[in-house]
């Protein structure tokens, strides 16, 4: 079976908003007042909690080592309010359920925590869509290791031979380059089409294209 697998934050949702506010609620807690904006830092909450939290820790003059003590709080905050301003991107459904009407397994492997995954696709309303959610901490390694990868196309019901990555990332190009499979980074994230500078083998401008370009991928079925 072709398989379509997706990463999460900055792919099929932007949730730049709600991750920047976990972490601004952290420098708060430290006295020190929000850090990083929502629009001029989305680039860096794609890359996950501890990167946004070093970025502030950065601006402060404070030990980036500071992150750890910091990492569980900002989880707590994050969840807290996971989906107040988090919304999918246009036609990432429909882009889903045209995949799944034509034969695809679709699945989801992505670096956010396994549990908060699940909670964001189900408030999204998305999560019975997808046949696997791959999370950081369900294999003892995470993106770019391509385990994760492979994993979540096999609970999906696919063959990692015959499947493809949707993403948005360096890290989504790197997890694809290991696997061996085609990678097709979206343009509508922060980076716009700058993200063409990682060489994927596609660029997504919206996810209406998005069937036609995994036919082109990994062939028509007959």
């Amino acid at each position: 079976m072709r398989t379509v697998i997706f990463d999460l934050d900055g792919t099929l949702a932007d949730t730049s908003a709600d991750l920047i506010a976990s972490a601004n609620a952290c420098f708060r807690a430290m006295g020190a007042g929000d850090q990083l904006d929502p629009v001029a830092d989305a680039v860096t909450a794609f890359h996950g909690g501890r990167a946004m939290l070093r970025l502030g820790l950065s601006r402060l003059g404070r030990p980036e080592a500071e992150a750890d003590h910091w990492y569980q709080p900002l989880l707590e905050a994050y969840e807290a309010g996971i989906d107040r301003h988090t919304r999918l991107y246009p036609g990432a459904v429909a882009a889903v359920e045209a995949l799944r009407s034509t034969g695809y397994a679709v699945g989801i492997c992505t670096n956010k925590p396994t549990r908060l995954a699940e909670v964001l696709t189900t408030r999204l309303g998305v999560r019975q869509l997808f046949g696997s959610l791959v999370g950081a901490d369900t294999l003892p390694v995470r993106k770019p290791d391509p385990a994760p990868y492979a994993l979540s196309v096999r609970l999906a019901g696919g063959d990692p031979a015959r499947s493809i990555l949707i993403g948005d990332t360096e890290t989504d190009r790197l997890t694809g380059r290991a696997a061996g499979v085609p990678v097709v980074l979206v343009t509508f994230g922060p980076e716009g089409r700058g993200v063409s500078r990682l060489a994927p083998e596609a660029l997504l401008d919206h996810f209406d294209d998005l069937p036609a370009l995994a036919d082109r991928l990994l062939g028509r079925t007959t």
